[in-house]
């Protein structure tokens, strides 16, 4: 899952043009930010921000372990807009549920210079030039312009835990509907609709005897997708040819379900709304939806 708040898109500046209205102040003079970490900070502004370099400011120390390079963090993320003094982005609409930063070179380098060396448990914020975030354009998503300035505070809320599937009986999960040797569906008959909070669940229908497959690995597979008791798939490959994608390039679901897997076997998947798509709604795929997959590997490398 690509974190929003990462991506760099076009957008002209909407923000004021030199960034020195009457009521503009400089970096975390502009701003009040109050409350506890773990829950959505309450953020009072005292005029127009403008922040003419990236500045961090560490408001609440953890007692946690140090965020050291390579370590993927759980991490609840809010953002607002400085010239229009709004909410532009936050992860607290979901409950709190934290994105999973990853301290490499993929993450926006000023992220990257916040978090990283903080302590889990720590609230840090940034103020900055959007240039300094999201590119010389801003970012269209967040409505955020190039010339506007930019707070964002992060709670650094634990070390990410990889989940890890449950194997379970076939019983548990739906049956495979084949028309011609092809798989066309998933039947749900029988099958209590799963909660919310439900396990990754997986269901090794044929075992391979290919290489084991690694959160790492490239992998070719057919499969087929659809929302429990759905009419329909909301996508699937089999009718075409296998695809060939990155395991750290799709939902945590398969990432995780499919690692430990044979090249060769045949797998269906429970993955909870956690580990999908979460409350973003997608194409024929309502928001907090439990997927159910199958898939079979076909190569990896």
């Amino acid at each position: 899952m690509v974190v929003p708040v990462l991506l760099l898109s076009v957008l002209a500046a909407c923000g004021d043009d030199d960034g020195s209205g009457e009521d503009s102040l400089e970096g975390f003079d502009a701003v009040s930010i109050t409350g506890d970490v773990g829950t959505a900070p309450t953020v009072d502004w005292k005029g127009e921000l403008d922040a003419e370099k990236t500045e961090t400011k560490v408001l609440v120390e953890g007692d946690g372990p140090e965020v050291k390079e390579g370590d993927k963090v759980d991490v609840n993320v809010w953002i607002g807009n400085g010239f229009t003094q709004e909410e532009s982005f936050t992860t607290y609409e979901k409950d709190g549920a934290p994105e999973t930063f990853t301290i490499d070179d993929q993450l926006t380098p000023a992220f990257k210079d916040a978090l990283l060396g903080q302590k889990i448990g720590s609230r840090v914020a940034l103020s900055a030039p959007a240039a300094d975030l999201f590119g010389e354009t801003g970012n269209p998503q967040l409505d955020i312009g190039n010339e506007d300035s930019v707070v964002v505070i992060f709670d650094l809320m634990k070390m990410f835990q990889p989940p890890k599937a449950k194997d379970v009986a076939a019983s548990r999960m739906p049956k495979i509907v084949e028309t011609d040797g092809n798989v066309t569906s998933l039947d749900f008959t029988g099958l209590p609709e799963p909660k919310p909070d439900a396990n990754l669940l997986r269901h090794i229908v044929t075992e391979g005897k290919g290489k084991t497959l690694t959160p790492e690995s490239t992998v070719t597979a057919d499969y087929l997708g659809m929302v429990y008791d759905a009419k329909k798939p909301f996508d699937e490959s089999f009718s075409g040819e296998p695809a060939e994608f990155s395991l750290q390039q799709v939902v945590q679901g398969w990432t995780y379900g499919l690692s430990g897997v044979k090249v060769g076997s045949r797998v269906l998947l429970q993955i909870p709304p956690d580990l999908g798509y979460g409350a973003q709604a997608q194409e024929n795929i309502p928001a907090n939806s439990t997927l159910y997959f199958v898939v079979d590997i076909v190569s990896a490398k």
